[in-house]
């Protein structure tokens, strides 16, 4: 960390605040107004891959311990999904004045750098890398290669960052070239494994040992889409549709990795016990940060309305509270995929997989599908609760008033989302990017599906 933050808030709350008419101050800790409120929690996080950024690679690291800065060897270890989302959020930073054009761009050169030099696997990153020397850092016993899902969410990024400064001057100009390169090296194909479906790992010591063919409903759609759109590495439709879509089988609600909702959220509500009620909110953001979900719909789901469901059957499971956790209610709620009291969990919507711990990243990157439910969390933890949840890059990870647990903790692939998917209901910034590709439009017109960015 350093000493800018102080000084930054500072200026953004007097700033703001004199703009929209408020009288207090920053001293005062009074309650910002909904404008300057939304801009300092995207502002601060923002910081996280900025400020905090590992300093070779210029890569978000994995986590940050507000306590203990950084858990035991883990100082420079990055993550290449993460860092995609944090790509993302420069660009976010970049449009808000948080930086300026040519830092923003100078720091993007620098990822792009060790992008090409750091270590891959057949076009894909692993999921964590030494950030200082490019070299793979396993993410599991065998998982020292290739991770095409978290590659997708670096590629998801980089194809936001070639149409961002593709009609730039030169600099910017040979950016993108440099970025659309590393897309096109990425060979989807080869993580067929011979197979009509994609394999999520491949390890140049293990090959194919870790055995993970993805199959839908989970985070991964975009992965999919890539593969779909790819102009040198791609992959046919029915590796889609028999591989994620199982032929249909994705549409079945009782499937633990079924779609989420298919029906009303009220409906699906009568189902609580430990029926399936959507999985970790982050199924709703990863894949959709640049995918933009409005009007995008296949034989299998609208996805809009998938993604508004799942975030409405969160909402209401914390309103109604059937475990009985203290805190729980319209202000405080949010079940994802986070730190937790016992470690690291996948929150969601059940007896047993919620464990009276919210994490804010849940309803902040909702805000395009509940953005009142969304305010009014954002405005209770940052009014009301500041004190035990409000760091250095915003929110901690995740809380829990049952337990009177708070702990300092960030994770990049939970602060990314947060920026990115304020930005999208605030000006759909990374939406309009992404689904401005002529690839991707290509790619979902072969797959079948409908968006107002594709052409009949």
């Amino acid at each position: 960390m350093t000493k800018r933050f102080p000084a930054l808030i500072f200026m953004s709350l007097l700033f703001w605040a004199c703009n929209s008419g408020e009288k207090a101050t920053a001293q005062q800790g009074a309650a910002l107004a909904d404008t300057a409120l939304f801009r300092l929690v995207q502002q601060q996080t923002f910081q996280y891959f900025w400020d905090g950024a590992e300093p070779m690679s210029g890569l978000g690291r994995e986590r940050f311990h507000v306590d203990n800065n950084y858990p035991a060897n883990d100082k420079n270890v990055v993550t290449s999904g993460g860092s995609g989302f944090g790509v993302m959020a420069i660009i976010v930073g970049i449009e808000r004045g948080f930086v300026t054009r040519e830092e923003g761009r100078k720091h993007l050169e620098k990822i792009v750098h060790f992008l090409e030099t750091a270590d891959r696997f057949h076009g894909a990153w692993p999921h964590w890398w030494n950030g200082e020397t490019g070299k793979v850092v396993p993410f599991g016993r065998k998982d020292n290669g290739g991770d095409l899902v978290e590659t997708s969410y670096m590629i998801q990024a980089l194809l936001c960052v070639r149409q961002y400064y593709q009609n730039g001057n030169a600099e910017e100009k040979a950016l993108a070239a440099r970025a659309d390169k590393l897309w096109k090296e990425v060979e989807f194909d080869w993580y067929r494994n011979g197979k009509n479906v994609l394999y999520w790992h491949w390890s140049p010591t293990y090959g194919w040992e870790m055995n993970f063919p993805v199959h839908g409903y989970n985070e991964c759609l975009i992965m999919y889409v890539l593969a779909a759109s790819s102009p040198t590495h791609s992959i046919p439709a029915e590796v889609y549709h028999e591989g994620w879509a199982e032929n249909g089988k994705i549409k079945d609600v009782n499937k633990p990795d079924g779609i989420a909702a298919n029906y009303s959220y009220k409906l699906q509500m009568k189902h609580q016990g430990d029926a399936w009620n959507g999985g970790p909110l982050f199924w709703a953001h990863y894949s959709y940060l640049g995918l933009d979900p409005r009007g995008l719909k296949d034989k299998y789901a609208d996805y809009w309305e998938e993604n508004k469901n799942q975030a409405l059957i969160n909402y209401q499971w914390c309103v109604d509270n059937p475990n009985k956790f203290k805190g729980y209610g319209a202000n405080n709620w949010g079940l994802t995929s986070s730190y937790s009291v016992k470690g690291y969990a996948g929150h969601a919507p059940t007896t047993q997989r919620d464990l009276g711990v919210i994490s804010p990243t849940a309803a902040l990157s909702s805000f395009p599908y509940t953005p009142d439910q969304s305010m009014a969390a954002m405005k209770h933890w940052y009014n009301d609760m500041k004190e035990k949840i409000w760091g250095p890059y915003g929110f901690y990870d995740a809380f829990s008033e049952q337990d009177n647990w708070y702990l300092p903790h960030y994770l990049a692939i939970d602060q990314g989302p947060i920026v990115v998917m304020m930005e999208n209901y605030r000006s759909g910034l990374l939406w309009k990017l992404f689904m401005s590709c002529p690839e991707i439009q290509n790619g979902l017109k072969k797959l079948n599906f409908e968006s107002p960015w594709v052409k009949k």
